[in-house]
């Protein structure tokens, strides 16, 4: 009856277990095998069946059953074991093939007798499910004292066991996952992760690319880029990803959508057709500064900006002159220039200074003004007095072309003080180098 019972409860529990996952922390084995006693002859049937619990990489601590049934050495006499053994794993946890060794402290009814006893083995297991392993166990279990009948003879015996068993062992129990991503708390690299979001065998995010942005808050999942775009790619280094760069291979601004403005008039460069609009200038779509009057001189440049006019005439239509104007037009006369160091002024100069001879000589009541200049090299002093020399060798001309000197009202030498150009150019500063006239009317 007792056999039967344990046969039933047995089969009961291997109907209702299922494969749990890889990290469950009960074991549930049954299996049967072999055994026989040291000092008798004959193999019987043993049947198997143990409670693990997992207490750390290296232990298991195991509650297991044998029963001997038909013993062919006993005849009437079936042994039953009860032992509380420790597990020792030789292997890693996570392999498929893990051997060990085990011992513990027993109870067993042999021979109508009961006692303490003890056992020890060798078994191993092979996974071949995340929670369901064979396993296969070789060992030895001490005897206690009893009596034996043979031929209605009582005779006192203690019997050592062997036995050798095959079974299966099937993991169970309730694991601790916060984020409910399939991974126990335990083996989670990314505890937190939120529900829904697909996770690698360490609990953490699936990131396709490698970028260290999981694909789930990724906007580029299938292409390495940088965190600080949440995952995409900048070729340009401007700080805009390139799916919205509309010029993903040039450094741009982002409030041109990564495009960039040599000019700064607030048109990209690929579709300015002014690229070298002057800064602060206001310019259309295209990029080109407004013409409200189409004269083709621009807004900002434009003296009458609302009115067509001529270039010349900075963007102001033709306009009459008075007489006085033309008047004025006619008696100017340009400067005299002079080369470097020089107060002698440059060949073909002379045919200025004649143009006023004649004009005072035709307009009497006409007088001239005269200045002499010069560029910004050598001292101050120096300079003044160049500018003196160059004034004279004019008036000098002017005399000897037949004009009293009292025609002349002024002659001022101002040296470098008041440039026509920029001294910083050769060109600039032959400008500077002049005698300049003022004609004007006296009468």
């Amino acid at each position: 009856m007792k056999k039967q019972l344990l046969l039933s409860l047995i089969l009961a529990i291997a109907v209702s277990v299922s494969a749990q996952t890889v990290d469950k922390k009960w074991g549930l084995g049954i299996g049967a095998g072999a055994y026989g006693a040291t000092n008798a002859d004959g193999v019987g049937l043993m049947p198997e069946l143990y409670l693990s619990r997992y207490l750390s990489p290296k232990l298991d601590l195991m509650l297991k059953g044998d029963i001997g049934v038909l013993n062919s050495f006993a005849t009437g006499n079936d042994l039953f074991n009860a032992t509380l053994n420790l597990r020792y794993k030789l292997s890693d946890e996570n392999k498929k093939f893990r051997p060990y060794l085990f011992a513990g402290p027993g109870f067993l009814s042999d021979n109508s007798t009961t006692g303490l006893n003890f056992d020890l083995g060798v078994g191993s297991k092979y996974y071949f499910g995340p929670s369901t392993a064979l396993y296969a166990e070789a060992g030895y279990i001490n005897g206690i004292e009893g009596t034996r009948t043979t031929n209605n003879i009582p005779k006192t015996v203690h019997d050592n066991f062997w036995k050798a068993t095959l079974g299966l062992e099937f993991d169970f129990g309730k694991t601790k996952d916060s984020d409910m991503d399939g991974v126990s708390d335990k083996k989670d690299k990314c505890p937190n992760t939120p529900v829904g979001v697909a996770v690698d065998t360490k609990g953490c995010p699936i990131d396709s690319d490698g970028d260290n942005v999981a694909d789930y808050i990724d906007d580029c999942p299938t292409v390495a880029g940088l965190t600080s775009l949440k995952g995409c790619p900048d070729k340009d280094k401007d700080g805009i990803a390139d799916k919205d760069d509309a010029c993903p291979d040039v450094f741009g601004l982002a409030s041109l959508k990564g495009c960039p403005d040599e000019d700064g008039d607030g048109v990209t460069d690929k579709d300015d057709k002014c690229p070298g609009t002057k800064k602060g200038y206001k310019v259309d779509s295209t990029g080109c500064p407004f013409d409200q009057d189409k004269d083709g001189v621009i807004d900002e440049e434009d003296e009458c900006p609302t009115v067509f006019g001529l270039k010349e005439n900075k963007g102001c239509p033709k306009k009459e002159l008075t007489a006085e104007e033309i008047e004025a037009q006619k008696m100017k006369v340009a400067p005299v220039y002079f080369d470097f160091n020089k107060a002698n002024y440059i060949t073909g100069e002379k045919s200025k200074i004649d143009k006023l001879v004649t004009l005072l000589k035709e307009n009497s009541n006409y007088n001239v003004n005269i200045t002499g200049h010069a560029d910004e090299k050598g001292t101050e002093a120096y300079n003044m007095n160049l500018s003196k020399n160059r004034l004279n060798s004019v008036v000098k001309a002017i005399i000897k072309g037949g004009i009293k000197k009292n025609r002349i009202l002024s002659q001022k030498a101002l040296g470098k003080t008041t440039p026509a150009a920029s001294n910083a150019t050769d060109e600039g500063r032959a400008l500077n180098r002049r005698v300049e006239f003022q004609v004007v009317k006296t009468k």
